[in-house]
C-alpha cells in the first residue's frame, strides 16, 4: 500500500548475458518492459558499436516497408489490424525477410516503373487521339480551306510589302489549360502578331504518369509562314512545356491515323488494366502481412540497438549490462532472463546481480487506467524525485473537487458525468478504433478525470443549489411569507427579517435555499458564503500540503528538516491563517438571527491583528481575551521567521565544523580529539553526514556559508510571502464560481426566456429553435470554455499552491525498455 503514495523502490542491476543468448533475453525483456537499460559505451561512436550492421540491415528493411506501405495507401488499401502481436524472429531469420522484402520492393518497382511507361505512352497517343479530332474540326469549320490561307497571306502582304497569297505551315500539340492565356500573349509579341492560333479545351482531365494527378489539358494549332517563325513557334512551345505531335495536313491522312490511334489506345488500355490488377494483387496480399512485418523489423531494431549499450568482455563471449528496475519485479526479470536462454537453447543461464551504487535512481510510478491521468497532471509539473511522496493519490480526490467548487452547477456537472460515462462505458469500442484526432485521444485519455470532475460538479451544484441558473425547491423553503401578505402587495422589495417570528422556520436541509434566487441581495450573501469558503478551503488543503512534507522528512531521515522546517512553518501558518478560519467558524456559530448586525468584520480584525491596531472602537471584538490571544499568535508567527531563517543555517555550519574536525587525529583505532563521536554528529543530522543538504543537493567538503544562508533566505522568505499569496489565489474558487453563476444566469435570460415568454401558437416551433440555441451556447461556452477555465485554474492551485510544499518535482522519469512504448510510439506517427 505504501507504493501508492511513493514511488516505486528501485535498484541498479547487473546482467550478464552469453552472446548467443543475449538477443533472445533482451527480447523477453522488451517484452515484459520493467528494465531501463545504461548506456555503457557513452564515448563510443555509433558506427563504431558490435552491432551497427544488424541495426543498418533492420533500417534498410524498415525501409523497404515503409516503401510499400505508401503504395499501399496510395492505392486506397485497408491494412489489416488483427492486434497479433508476434514474436521476435530469431536473427538466423533476418535473412529470409530481407529476401522477402527485397522481392517485393523490385516487383513493385518493376511494376511502376511498366505502369509509369504504359501510361506515359498512353497519354501520348490520347493527347494524339484529342489533337486529330480537333485539328479536323478547326478544318472542317472552314467553308473554303485556302480562304485561311488567303487571309493569312494578305494580312502578310501588307505587313512585308507583298500581295501573294502563301501557303501557311501549322503545328498542333497540348498545353495545360492554366497556360494558355501567357501562351498567347508571348506568341503574340515574339512573332509580332504573324502567327494564328486556334485552341480548343480537352473535356476529360488526363492523367499525369509521373505524380498520378488529373491535369485539365487544352488542344492548340498555330498557322505561321516561312521556317524563322517555325523555330519560333516551337521554341515557346518548348518553354512552356508543351507537347507537339505530327498532324498530317490532308484530311484523308488524319482519319486513317486517327483509327490507328485509336486502335493502340484499346490495346494499351487492356495491358493497363493487367498491369493495375497485378499491381493490385500484390499490394493486398502485402496489406495483410504489413503491420506483422513492421512489429517484426521494429522489435529487431530495438534489440540491436539496445545490445548496442552492453559492454562486451574479453573473452568476446560475454554481454555485461546494467539496468534500473524495480525491486518488485526482480523475480519477473529474473524469470523472463531465464524464459530467453531457454528459447535460445543455450545451457549458461543468465545472472542478474543487484549493485549498490551512489546515484539517483529514476522515478517510477505504478499506474493504471484509472490513475494513469491523474499522474500526468502530476508529471507536467515535474517529475518527482526517487521516493518523495506522490501527489497523484491526493489529486484524484482534491483536482475534481476543487474544479467542481469553481463549475458547481448540477445540469452542466450532469451533462459533463453523461459525456465522460460515455467514454468509459465504450473505451473499449474506442481504443479499438485508433483515432487519429489529437483533441478527442487527449479527452478519451482524461476520460476518469472528467468523470469525477461531473460528479463533483453534481455534488457542488447540491450545495450551490443551481441547475442551469435556477434554484431547486427540493425540501421546501426555510422563508414563510404567509403573515405578510398584506404588506407584500404594498412592497415590490421587501427585506425578510429572520428575527421575525413566523417568517423563517430555520435553515434549508441540504445547500442554500431557492427563496435566495429570487432575493436582491443574493449576490452579497453568495459573495460572503463563497469567499470564506475558499478561504477555509485553501488554508486546509496548504495545511495539508504542508503536513505531507513531514512524511518525507521522515522518510529520508531528516530531522532537521522536521525541527526546524516543519514545525516552525505548520505553526507559522496555523497562527495566522488557521486562526483566521476559526474566527470564521466563531463567527458562524457565535451570532444568531437577532445579534447578527452587531457582528464585527473579519477582514478588518485579521488586518488589525497584524498590524497590532487595537485601537479601531467601530470592530468590536468577537471574544473577550482577544487581544492578547492575538498578539502572542503573532508573535509566535514572528518567532518562526528566524528559526527557518538563522537557526537552520547556524545549525548546518556547527554540523559541518564537527564533521571537517571529527577523528582528525587517530592513531591504531583510537580516535584523538575533543569533537563528538560519528554516532553523536549523526544523531544531529544523518544525511548531512552523507554528504547532502536538507534540500537533497550534494554537499562539498569546501562549506559556502554565504550560498547556504542565501538559499535558506529564499526558502524563508517564499514560504512566508507565499503563505499570504497562496491563501489570496484560493479566492479564484469564489470569482469563478460566481463568473460561471453569473455567465449561465445570463444564457438563460437572454436566450431560453425569450421562448419561454411566448403565448402564441407557433411559440412551439420558436422555443424548438431557441432551445437548440441554448443547448449550443451551453455546450460551447458553459461547459468547454468555462470546464477549461475551471480546469486550468485547478490546475495551477495544484501545481503552485499545493504541490510546493511537498513536492520538489526535480527527478527524472523510468523509461524501461518496452515493445508495446515504442511500437505506440512509430505507429501514432
Amino acid at each position: 500500500m505504501g507504493e501508492l503514495f511513493r514511488s516505486e523502490e528501485m535498484t541498479l542491476a547487473q546482467l550478464f548475458l552469453q552472446s548467443e543468448a543475449a538477443y533472445c533475453c533482451v527480447s523477453e525483456l522488451g517484452e515484459l518492459g520493467m528494465v531501463q537499460f545504461r548506456d555503457l559505451n557513452p564515448d563510443v561512436n555509433v558506427f563504431q558499436r558490435k552491432f551497427v550492421n544488424e541495426v543498418r540491415r533492420c533500417e534498410e528493411m524498415d525501409r523497404k516497408l515503409r516503401f510499400v506501405e505508401k503504395e499501399i495507401k496510395k492505392a486506397n488499401i485497408p491494412t489489416v489490424d488483427t492486434g497479433e502481436n508476434p514474436e521476435v524472429p530469431f536473427p538466423r531469420d533476418m535473412i529470409d525477410l530481407e529476401a522477402t522484402f527485397e522481392k517485393l520492393e523490385n516487383e513493385l518497382k518493376e511494376i511502376n516503373t511498366n505502369q509509369e511507361a504504359l501510361k506515359k505512352n498512353f497519354l501520348e497517343l490520347t493527347e494524339l487521339k484529342h489533337i486529330l479530332h480537333r485539328t479536323q474540326q478547326f478544318f472542317d469549320e472552314m467553308e473554303d480551306p485556302n480562304l485561311l490561307e488567303e487571309s493569312s497571306a494578305l494580312m502578310e502582304g501588307n505587313e512585308g510589302g507583298r500581295g501573294a497569297p502563301l501557303r501557311l505551315g501549322f503545328v498542333a500539340g497540348v498545353i495545360s489549360r492554366e497556360r494558355i492565356p501567357t501562351f498567347e500573349r508571348m506568341l503574340w509579341r515574339v512573332c509580332r502578331g504573324n502567327v494564328f492560333l486556334r485552341k480548343a479545351e480537352i473535356e476529360d482531365p488526363l492523367e499525369d504518369p509521373t505524380t498520378g494527378d488529373q491535369v485539365h489539358k487544352s488542344v492548340f494549332i498555330i498557322f505561321f509562314q516561312g521556317d524563322q517563325l517555325k523555330n519560333r513557334v516551337k521554341k515557346i512551345c518548348e518553354g512552356f512545356r508543351a507537347s507537339l505531335y505530327p498532324c498530317p495536313e490532308t484530311p484523308q491522312e488524319r482519319k486513317e491515323m486517327l483509327a490507328g490511334v485509336n486502335s493502340r489506345i484499346e490495346d494499351l488500355q487492356m495491358v493497363l488494366n493487367q498491369t493495375e490488377d497485378h499491381r493490385q494483387r500484390v499490394l493486398q496480399a502485402a496489406s495483410k502481412t504489413m503491420r506483422v512485418w513492421f512489429i517484426k523489423v521494429r522489435k529487431m531494431k530495438a534489440i540491436y540497438h539496445t545490445l548496442n549499450l552492453c559492454n562486451i568482455d574479453v573473452t568476446q563471449k560475454c554481454l555485461i549490462a546494467e539496468v534500473w528496475c524495480p525491486v518488485s519485479d526482480l523475480d519477473s526479470i529474473q524469470f523472463a532472463l531465464r524464459r530467453g536462454t531457454e528459447r535460445s537453447g543455450s545451457t549458461v543461464p543468465s545472472i542478474l546481480n543487484r549493485m549498490q551504487t551512489k546515484q539517483t535512481p529514476p522515478t517510477f510510478n505504478k499506474t493504471n487506467k484509472f490513475t494513469s491521468g491523474f499522474q500526468n497532471i502530476v508529471d507536467a509539473y515535474g517529475i518527482g524525485n526517487y521516493r518523495e511522496i506522490n501527489p497523484a493519490p491526493y489529486t484524484i480526490i482534491t483536482f475534481p473537487f476543487l474544479f467542481a467548487v469553481m463549475f458547481g452547477d448540477m445540469g452542466h456537472g450532469l451533462l459533463m458525468t453523461c459525456a465522460a460515462l460515455y467514454l468509459v462505458i465504450r473505451e473499449s469500442r474506442l481504443v479499438a478504433q485508433k483515432s487519429d484526432n489529437e483533441m478527442f485521444n487527449m479527452v478519451f485519455s482524461g476520460r476518469y478525470i472528467i468523470l469525477l470532475m461531473g460528479v463533483f460538479s453534481i455534488y457542488t451544484g447540491v450545495i450551490y443549489n443551481d441547475c442551469f441558473s435556477k434554484s431547486l425547491n427540493m425540501f421546501g423553503s426555510g422563508w414563510s411569507v404567509r403573515p405578510m401578505f398584506d404588506t407584500l402587495d404594498t412592497n415590490a422589495v421587501l427585506q425578510l427579517d429572520p428575527a421575525v417570528p413566523g417568517v423563517f422556520n430555520g435553515p434549508y436541509p441540504l445547500g442554500i435555499d431557492p427563496i435566495w434566487n429570487v432575493a436582491t441581495n443574493k449576490l452579497t450573501f453568495l459573495n460572503s458564503f463563497k469567499m470564506k469558503m475558499s478561504v477555509i478551503l485553501g488554508v486546509f488543503h496548504m495545511l495539508f500540503g504542508v503536513s505531507l512534507s513531514l512524511f518525507n522528512h521522515l522518510y529520508f531521515k531528516k530531522p532537521l528538516n522536521i525541527f526546524l522546517g516543519f514545525i516552525p512553518e505548520i505553526v507559522f501558518m496555523f497562527s495566522l491563517f488557521g486562526y483566521l478560519v476559526l474566527l470564521v467558524f466563531y463567527k458562524w456559530t457565535a451570532y444568531d438571527a437577532f445579534t447578527s448586525k452587531d457582528a464585527p468584520s473579519l477582514l478588518i480584525h485579521f488586518i488589525n491583528m497584524c498590524l497590532f491596531n487595537y485601537s479601531d472602537s467601530t470592530n468590536k471584538f468577537l471574544y473577550s481575551g482577544q487581544m492578547g490571544i492575538q498578539v502572542l499568535l503573532v508573535l509566535i508567527a514572528l518567532a518562526c521567521v528566524p528559526c527557518m531563517l538563522i537557526v537552520k543555517t547556524l545549525v548546518l555550519r556547527r554540523q559541518h565544523l564537527w564533521k571537517t574536525h571529527l577523528g582528525t587525529q587517530k592513531f591504531g583505532g583510537v580516535r584523538v580529539g575533543n569533537g563528538p563521536t560519528e554516532d553523536e554528529a549523526g544523531i544531529m543530522d544523518h544525511d548531512h553526514l552523507s554528504h547532502h543538504s536538507e534540500e537533497g543537493d550534494e554537499v562539498f567538503d569546501e562549506f559556502d556559508f554565504g550560498d547556504v544562508a542565501v538559499h535558506q533566505a529564499i526558502h524563508t522568505i517564499e514560504y512566508c510571502l507565499g503563505c499570504i499569496s497562496n491563501t489570496a489565489s484560493y479566492l479564484r474558487l469564489w470569482a469563478l464560481s460566481l463568473a460561471h453563476a453569473q455567465l449561465s444566469e445570463v444564457l438563460w435570460s437572454m436566450v431560453m426566456h425569450l421562448g419561454l415568454s411566448s403565448r402564441s401558437g407557433g411559440g412551439f416551433f420558436g422555443l424548438s429553435i431557441i432551445f437548440a440555441a441554448f443547448a449550443t451556447l451551453t455546450v460551447a461556452i458553459l461547459l468547454i470554455m468555462e470546464g477549461l477555465s475551471a480546469f486550468l485554474h485547478a490546475l495551477r492551485l495544484h501545481w503552485v499552491e499545493f504541490q510546493n510544499k511537498f513536492y520538489s518535482g526535480q527527478g527524472f522519469k523510468f523509461v524501461p525498455f518496452s515493445f508495446e512504448s515504442i511500437l505506440e510510439g512509430q505507429f501514432d506517427e
